[in-house]
């Protein structure tokens, strides 16, 4: 799948972008048996001139075997998507850099050219997150971020 906005599965239906995140909310947390995703945002950022878009997507994922990785899509709302647990096993992955044994902070960002970008659907946008652990084990984030399409 390429790591343009979207936009080229926009005009098919819909765009992918997956990944997990999972965070462990204070430091004396215990560290969870399966994947948690914590601290997810989204930041789209659109040029107003007609430029270039972007897209980043970043979440902290913790399991107590370890993160093996955070799979990750955006689909506009108007779109109706709803992907399930078992489509984002095949969608891009996001770049995972371990902050300790059991935790990993993942990013995702995709550009798109300024046709692409124009193209794509304005409104409110969701992330979904899969996120797997080192021992197999999945949490999976239907809304894991929003964020909003402006032209």
């Amino acid at each position: 799948m390429s790591k343009r906005l979207v936009v080229s599965s926009l005009v098919g239906a819909a765009a992918l972008v997956a990944g997990t995140v999972v965070a462990v909310s204070s430091a004396d947390a215990a560290v969870p048996a399966k994947p948690e995703i914590s601290k997810a945002t989204a930041h789209y950022t659109g040029s107003a001139t007609g430029g270039s878009a972007s897209l980043v997507f970043t979440a902290t994922v913790a399991d107590n075997s370890g993160v093996k990785s955070l799979r990750v899509l955006a689909w506009p709302a108007s779109s109706k998507l709803a992907p399930t647990a078992g489509e984002m096993r095949t969608v891009e992955e996001a770049t995972c850099k371990t902050t300790s044994a059991t935790t990993s902070v993942c990013t995702y960002s995709v550009k798109s050219s300024p046709k692409e970008a124009t193209a794509l659907p304005k409104g409110t946008w969701y992330v979904s997150a899969l996120a797997t652990a080192k021992d197999h084990d999945t949490t999976f984030a239907p809304k894991a971020a929003t964020f909003t399409v402006k032209h």
